[in-house]
């Protein structure tokens, strides 16, 4: 008798997950379920796919390229609308030069771009900077494609 109940039970549920919400004229697809399928705002996630997460830099540089500089405008937009938001930049390095060398051009980068979030009116309290140096590259390899991925600032939510 139970598993009768239960068999039913099922039935009618299966038959109520099938059913589509296109009966109802939308075809699109672009309703509010849609919405709600993205990073939360505000997120890491949102930083990443939405605006950018990183800026590049060119070999034993910590000078901004402009392409840099529109990535961290785009940063710049976003934090003024997520004013609670709290980040960190990481500066980072290649694995050429010594340990000190690379955790001192990590430091440059970082606050790069640091100082030009801040230029563009991000209070500084809410950004902290970090070097980790050569020690957490985001490419690996040892050639000029891996090189010029690891020299980088990223941006992250804390």
């Amino acid at each position: 008798m139970n598993i009768k109940l239960l068999s039913g039970f099922a039935a009618i549920a299966l038959l109520a997950a099938c059913a589509s919400p296109t009966t109802t004229g939308s075809s699109s697809g672009s309703g509010g379920a849609a919405a709600t399928s993205g990073p939360a705002p505000g997120s890491q996630e949102d930083l990443v796919k939405n605006v950018g997460d990183r800026v590049f830099f060119a070999f034993d540089a910590s000078t901004l390229s402009a392409e840099a500089k529109q990535t961290l405008d785009r940063q710049t937009d976003w934090l003024s609308k997520f004013q609670q938001v709290q980040v960190q930049v990481a500066g980072n390095t290649d694995e050429r030069g010594t340990e000190e060398y690379n955790l001192a051009l990590g430091q440059r980068r970082a606050n790069a771009a640091r100082d030009y979030l801040v230029a563009k009116g991000t209070a500084s309290a809410r950004i902290s900077t970090i070097s980790y140096g050569k020690n957490r590259p985001t490419a690996l390899g040892s050639d000029e494609s891996a090189w010029a991925q690891n020299r980088n600032a990223i941006t992250s939510v804390r």
